[in-house]
């Protein structure tokens, strides 16, 4: 009944569905601030190696996440069609570096299926839900996991 509720909880809800690492990916609208096209970061010593540096915007320094490298999928070349969604979860705001953004779906509650166990590393998974669109396979990204921790102390 646990992960019925998590499902439903997705239901009906937009989320921007888009590529990377030669998969569809989607994470709820609510969560995105903006998209952008590429800007090269300016790089950070000692970073997680899926952190490509800080980008400015608009007078505000956010990180630069290779979301593929994070997501350990295969990372593309940076062409003209490389996107940067800006995305923000409570206080924190980072740009996540995508192959491309496809559009944007509104599945419904039984349109949301629950990954299977097998696949989600012992229960922890950075996907939260499965649809399909188009006969395509997109997972729900919980961006929360995936977005690098921050200190506490760092403000």
């Amino acid at each position: 009944m646990e992960n019925e509720s998590a499902n439903l909880s997705h239901g009906s809800e937009e989320h921007l569905a888009f590529d990377v690492g030669g998969q569809s990916y989607a994470i709820a609208i609510a969560s995105v601030r903006e998209i952008r096209g590429w800007t090269e970061p300016s790089s950070m010593p000692d970073a997680e190696a899926y952190i490509m540096g800080v980008i400015n915007l608009r007078g505000e320094v956010l990180p630069l996440m290779n979301l593929a490298a994070k997501l350990g999928l295969e990372t593309p070349e940076i062409n003209e069609r490389s996107v940067i969604i800006v995305v923000e979860i409570g206080k924190q705001t980072v740009g996540l570096l995508v192959d491309s953004v496809s559009n944007i779906i509104a599945p419904s509650a039984d349109e949301i299926k629950e990954p299977p166990e097998a696949a989600r590393n012992g229960g922890n998974s950075y996907v939260s839900a499965l649809t399909l669109v188009e006969e395509e396979i997109v997972r729900i990204l919980d961006l929360s996991p995936v977005l690098p921790k921050v200190s506490l102390d760092a403000a």
